[in-house]
């Protein structure tokens, strides 16, 4: 069968994104420096860093008919992305999001249209053949089927040698009270910065000490603040922290959580430590802050 592959399971859509030398004025008339269509969201992007990493690595998301869904299909095939699990969703619209890009801070403001698209259920994670994935990582999005998915693979972890069993991942990025059920569900829990503050908490260190309840007995906690690097604790309590590696020119952070989250996974996935996966997520992300887009950031 070779090497068992990493699923990543959530959103693709298209990122139409317009480079800017500063961000436009409420009625005025701008011209972009330049434009460029990009396949986007979260599980998307993660599954190119992966494969750029050199991990065998596969998506499973939904799909809208049409001219843009056939782009995205190519670019997760042009970097050898399993897409055998992609849905098509007849009569939906295809998500798309608009994104400003600032030359001069790299920073980006993004409005995401995603009007119909059923999201990956339960009834159709039951075709994944479990047995050929080491790491199943979720992006938080329709959490109530998103724990029935992971129930399915507790099951099976349940019947099989440690060595053999699944490790599991979860994104919670989004402030909605529907996601929060995701965070006793992974052996490794990302926290975003939004969802942090939304809770009451100042940096990452307080977060991942302070979240950590949350999580089952046994899982890692991690949390990314920005220029603040990355924080995180397992269970001996011990918080670990890197710093960030931010790039000499700040170019494009369009992306870079995604980039952090698969360079950890990717680490772990290779028995690496805790504090090796932060590093090297810290370094990884900060590396691709410093390019537009995702080639050459390894």
């Amino acid at each position: 069968m070779g090497e068992k592959h990493i699923l990543c399971i959530g959103l693709v859509c298209l990122d139409i994104i317009s480079v800017v030398d500063k961000y436009p004025e409420e009625d005025s008339d701008s011209r972009c420096l330049s434009q460029r269509w990009q396949r986007g969201g979260n599980a998307s992007n993660s599954c190119t860093v992966l494969a750029l990493l050199g991990a065998p690595c596969a998506f499973m998301g939904s799909l809208a008919p049409g001219h843009m869904a056939d782009y995205t299909r190519d670019s997760l095939r042009r970097y050898g992305i399993d897409v055998s699990h992609v849905i098509t969703q007849a009569g939906s619209s295809f998500p798309a999001s608009v994104v400003v890009s600032n030359v001069t801070n790299g920073s980006r403001t993004i409005l995401h249209m995603n009007r119909n698209l059923p999201d990956v259920t339960a009834e159709d994670f039951q075709r994944v053949e479990l047995p050929h994935y080491k790491w199943i990582h979720w992006e938080g999005r329709n959490a109530e089927e998103q724990v029935k998915m992971i129930r399915k693979v507790e099951e099976h972890n349940s019947s099989c040698r440690p060595d053999q069993r699944i490790s599991i991942s979860v994104e919670i990025e989004k402030e909605r009270e529907e996601l929060y059920q995701l965070f006793p569900h992974g052996d490794l829990v990302f926290v975003s910065k939004d969802v942090a503050k939304h809770f009451g908490f100042h940096s990452a260190p307080e977060a991942v000490l302070g979240l950590y309840p949350r999580v089952k007995k046994g899982a890692y906690l991690v949390c990314a603040w920005a220029e603040k690097g990355a924080d995180a604790v397992g269970p001996d309590g011990t918080v670990i922290h890197s710093d960030s590696f931010p790039p000499e020119t700040m170019v494009d952070t369009l992306g870079a959580g995604d980039t952090f989250n698969a360079s950890v996974i990717y680490t772990l996935s290779r028995g690496q430590s805790l504090q090796e996966a932060l590093t090297f997520g810290c370094r990884v992300a900060g590396k691709k802050c410093g390019m537009h887009g995702f080639d050459g950031i390894v």
